[in-house]
């Protein structure tokens, strides 16, 4: 009788906790990762271009899939950039367009899950530096401010440079982060213009430190500036580790689609609970003005448009003259093979 109450018990323990595994995707049966312990590099973490693995760690879905992190911030995507391609770090959360550029250096890296449909980012003239500013070529001559020079904020100046006349050599580009020392960098008078993203663009704006001259912070203004989807923040790597580690890469990819799912429905208070104080710059308000600026801009399943790379490749190519666009072959540059996945299983 006991040994049958027993089987029992034991049946019904095995039967909850299948349930369970049934119930939770976190919890669900994984392939062994190649690597658990993985060092991620980005450029300026505090900002909400990187909101997605901000969120994804705050909320421990890397923890759930099995993955440890090591999370290194820079100044800027060119630096965090520099550490992988130097061995310190293993992935880069960064700008899509780094791949197209490395490739055409030689060298190979791919993006697997994309996290921002929008670049982002905004170019700004201090209203007190330039009280008569009229055109993009009143910037000739000025000091630019950017997250670090080769960075997408020195991408997108570079561009809209490109577009009035202007060479990047017109100008001089000056690193001054994404957070408090980019405030500063502006209203000391350091620099004459900003191209950066938020929460520091709005800031300025609302305080009246800045006129806006260019955006690329929702969906309209990039397909103004670019000319249609542009691919932003994305998690890439090394093509030989995205090869080498499909499972982590499937892991990390999980972790990111979970929290852009979880963003398409978080609410002011939700966002202020869960990202670090320090992230708020001393302004909650001001800050969910520009998280609601920038809402639409994150990517709602981690899939890369195909025709958002080949925006990003002419977007490069019109003023870069050492790009060679028919030597670029896109496919190498990213990858949906776990993104699909990862959509597939979170519904997003």
């Amino acid at each position: 009788m006991e040994s049958t109450l027993m089987n029992r018990r034991g049946f019904a323990a095995a039967a909850a906790a299948g349930a369970a595994l049934l119930a939770a995707p976190g919890l669900q049966a994984q392939a062994k990762l190649e690597k658990s312990k993985v060092s991620i590099a980005v450029g300026g973490k505090a900002s909400f271009y990187y909101l997605p693995l901000t969120i994804a760690e705050q909320l421990g879905y890397f923890k759930a899939e099995g993955l440890e992190l090591e999370i290194s911030d820079f100044s800027g995507g060119a630096r965090a950039l520099q550490a992988v391609v130097g061995g310190s770090a293993d992935v880069v959360s960064g700008a899509y367009e780094h791949t197209i550029n490395l490739q055409g250096k030689s060298q190979y890296f791919r993006a697997f899950v994309m996290q921002g449909r929008a670049p982002q980012i905004a170019l700004g003239v201090s209203i007190k530096a330039m009280p008569q500013y009229k055109s993009v070529a009143d910037l000739k001559g000025k000091r630019i401010g950017v997250s670090a020079p080769g960075s997408s904020t020195n991408m997108v100046a570079n561009l809209v440079l490109s577009r009035a006349g202007l060479k990047a050599a017109d100008v001089s580009f000056i690193g001054v982060g994404t957070a408090a020392g980019a405030l500063a960098a502006l209203r000391s008078g350091q620099i004459d213009a900003m191209c950066n993203i938020d929460p520091v663009m709005t800031m300025l704006e609302q305080k009246g430190d800045v006129k806006i001259i260019s955006d690329t912070r929702t969906l309209k203004g990039t397909v103004e500036v670019f000319g249609g989807p542009m691919p932003s923040g994305c998690l890439y790597a090394p093509t030989e580790f995205v090869q080498k580690h499909p499972n982590t890469c499937q892991a990390l990819t999980n972790a990111i689609v979970h929290g852009l799912k979880w963003l398409q429905t978080a609410g002011p208070s939700d966002i202020i609970k869960t990202v670090p104080e320090g992230y708020l710059l001393g302004d909650r308000g001001l800050y969910l003005a520009s998280f609601n600026k920038v809402r639409e801009a994150f990517s709602l399943d981690g899939v890369v448009p195909d025709d958002g790379v080949r925006i990003a490749l002419k977007a490069l190519a019109s003023f870069d003259a050492t790009l060679k666009p028919e030597k670029i072959d896109l496919a190498k540059t990213f990858t949906n093979e776990f993104s699909k996945r990862a959509k597939e299983r979170f519904k997003a």
